[in-house]
């Protein structure tokens, strides 16, 4: 049995902070919870990322839930995603029941229910505000990871952006993007793109072609489009507090894919962006990304070299990343090297490929003369988790297996009828409520087919039963070719307005984009 006193004064001496700081709970000792450990996370640290894992049921939700209440009551913004529709209840005071006053009491504290300021989003707009993105600020290699596409279709996408970033074509939705498709593998377009971008066969873009279809009858067509999401939104506060997004998507379980992805576009938004900040005494927003497993699922090497280098760099704008998922080992090396602060709740090993994963976490927590890691990690309540982070001088803490606070906001849904009060009473959810449709690369090509249509010679005939009876293909064709060859079509690509070859990489500010190449 590990002396207490030694146990109390290294945590004390590891977690004490002079600096404001998210309380986290108290240290547990073979089997006791000590009231006077406490486990403390400085908020100069939060932007130096995180990790919260575990198996389902563990508390992982819980926990996210207890950071984002003190980060907004501290005035930092959170966004978060509320993948079975229970959390949205943050912003209602919790209840007191005999479980939490019991907790309460162990960790030496007041269980205070408190309500937080919260704005509720939708992907699909039934159950909050709708986010949308246009099409090319998803661009190719986020689109790639939605419709499954390999890297040869992925270079067809790329070559629809460089096209449509050449002559100022704005991709904006799935139809803009069908239509940009259909225009330049077939026809007139296919000659047009020939000898500066290549040739796109009928088979690829076919396959293409299906794929967005198959995501317009799964019904979440409708995230692509105006207005698109403005990400200054995240950064409200009320009364001081910091405005707690959650994005419900508990009305897509189907469509995780999407989801996920859409969350690394907005972060990948938010690098773009935000000015550099350095080091502040608090960060300006915290992105969880929960269920991070879906975003590295055979995902290409190109979407996880961007976001290693988003999550490597955007730390440095202010922003802290919390991924959540059930194993560590869900993510990848040079991600999970990025991640300072680590909350790992109980790890079952009832499989070989569970016990090496359990000893791959092991060796992921700095050595402890208090804990048997490998134990502890297996016998963890639920509520509690082994924790290590980073103290305001950057040095990693003690290993501490905590027992955690309890939420003070409800934990579960709100109540239906205060959950449509509330986006009913948004400004926020009435801003998205209704869709526009500027004119895009549908409306500019059909315009340009019409021209080039309007502007082809009347082949001069000998009479009138000649020209009935040539046939009307090959007449159409020759037309085609000579308008092809006419200069004034040659010069309609250089008349357009051009904007910078980033857009290939998606992202609304394209200086930003040219500079650092994200997405």
């Amino acid at each position: 049995m590990a002396n207490k006193q030694e146990f109390i004064d290294a945590i004390q001496k590891s977690y004490s902070s002079n600096e404001p700081h998210i309380y986290l709970g108290a240290a547990i000792l073979d089997g006791e919870v000590i009231s006077d450990a406490k486990v403390n996370l400085p908020l100069r640290m939060m932007n130096r990322h995180g990790l919260i894992a575990g198996a389902t049921g563990s508390g992982k939700t819980r926990t996210l839930q207890v950071i984002a209440e003190q980060l907004s009551e501290a005035g930092v913004p959170v966004f978060l995603s509320d993948i079975k529709g229970d959390l949205n209840g943050i912003g209602k005071a919790g209840t007191s029941n005999p479980k939490l006053e019991d907790r309460a009491k162990a960790l030496g504290i007041q269980f205070n229910p408190t309500e937080f300021p919260v704005e509720l989003y939708s992907l699909t707009g039934k159950v909050g505000a709708q986010m949308r993105a246009t099409v090319s600020e998803f661009g190719p290699v986020l689109l790639s990871k939605i419709f499954e596409l390999n890297d040869t279709q992925q270079g067809v996408l790329n070559i629809l952006f460089k096209y449509c970033d050449d002559n100022g074509l704005p991709l904006i939705d799935l139809n803009d993007l069908k239509k940009v498709l259909n225009y330049l593998s077939e026809g007139a377009g296919a000659a047009e793109i020939k000898e500066s971008y290549g040739k796109i066969s009928s088979s690829t873009s076919g396959t293409i072609l299906r794929k967005i279809v198959a995501l317009e009858q799964q019904g979440v067509a409708q995230i692509f489009g105006e207005k698109s999401f403005d990400v200054d939104d995240l950064f409200q506060k009320v009364d001081g507090k910091g405005v707690i997004s959650v994005l419900n998507i508990s009305d897509m379980q189907t469509n995780q894919v999407v989801f996920s992805t859409f969350m690394v576009s907005l972060l990948a938004e938010l690098y773009h962006t935000m000015p550099e900040a350095g080091d502040l005494d608090k960060p300006k927003l915290v992105f969880f990304l929960d269920e991070a497993h879906l975003l590295f699922n055979d995902a290409p090497k190109a979407f996880l070299d961007q976001i290693e280098q988003v999550i490597r760099l955007i730390r440095s704008k202010g922003i802290g990343v919390f991924f959540c998922t059930q194993q560590p080992t869900d993510v990848p090396d040079t991600v999970l090297a990025q991640l300072g602060n680590r909350f790992q709740h109980v790890l079952r090993a009832f499989t070989p490929n569970d016990a090496d994963n359990l000893a791959k976490v092991v060796k992921t927590y700095p050595k402890s003369e208090f804990y048997d890691i490998n134990k502890t990690l297996t016998s963890l309540g639920i509520g509690q988790a082994l924790i290590t982070v980073l103290n305001e001088k950057g040095i990693p803490t003690e290993v501490a297996a905590t027992h955690l606070t309890p939420p003070r906001s409800l934990m579960g849904p709100m109540p239906e009828n205060e959950y449509q009060n509330h986006l009913n009473e948004s400004d926020v959810y009435k801003k998205y409520k209704v869709s526009v449709d500027p004119e895009s690369a549908f409306e500019m090509l059909e315009e340009r087919l019409k021209k080039k249509t309007e502007e082809q010679p009347e082949e001069p005939s000998k009479n009138n039963t000649d020209t009935e009876d040539k046939p009307k293909g090959r007449q159409e064709k020759s037309m085609i070719e000579k308008v092809i060859n006419a200069p004034i079509v040659r010069s309609i690509g250089t008349q357009l307005i051009r904007s910078t070859f980033s857009m290939l990489f998606g992202g609304r500010s394209s200086s930003t984009r040219k500079k650092n190449g994200f997405f």
